[in-house]
């Protein structure tokens, strides 16, 4: 009698060591390949097509401005001042499933001293998608929650 009971409780041993043993696809980190957007986006001249920040439309404040986003890193936007800064494409290796778990437009404007309307522009974007002509952004911020979109799109 005790080898009967035995037998479906060895069973159930075996059954759950297998199912502990499966894992779950979403625990792996894609990273995905910055070079595409680093080249698109090294070529030419782009300006701003929108810029919402927390829903308010702020986009006529950057139409003047060609922003190049140069060798070595190097961000400039002119137009009659010129800004400089930095800019990068890095993989975000967080998982979840935001734009966020493939690539940052990383910017930060340094020199002069940044006015409020191209601070506003530094930060870390998510991509959300990219073209050779057009490469939109996003960004949740963190202290008020509000979200803001990028667009930045080829001369």
């Amino acid at each position: 009698m005790k080898k009967l009971t035995l037998i479906p409780l060895l069973s159930l041993i075996f059954m759950l060591n297998v199912a502990s043993m499966c894992s779950d696809d979403d625990d792996t980190t894609n990273t995905a390949d910055p070079t595409p957007v680093i080249n698109t986006v090294n070529q030419g001249t782009w300006r701003i097509t929108l810029y919402e920040d927390s829903g308010v439309d702020e986009t006529t404040n950057y139409s003047n401005y060609i922003f190049t986003f140069g060798a070595n890193n190097v961000l400039t936007a002119a137009n009659t001042n010129t800004y400089t800064g930095s800019w990068s494409v890095t993989s975000d290796d967080i998982n979840d499933d935001s734009p966020s778990e493939d690539l940052d437009f990383n910017i930060l404007f340094t020199s002069p001293s940044p006015a409020s309307f191209v601070d506003d522009l530094s930060d870390d974007w998510d991509i959300v998608s990219y073209t050779a002509t057009k490469i939109e952004l996003v960004d949740v911020s963190g202290g008020n929650g509000g979200t803001d979109y990028l667009t930045f799109e080829k001369n």
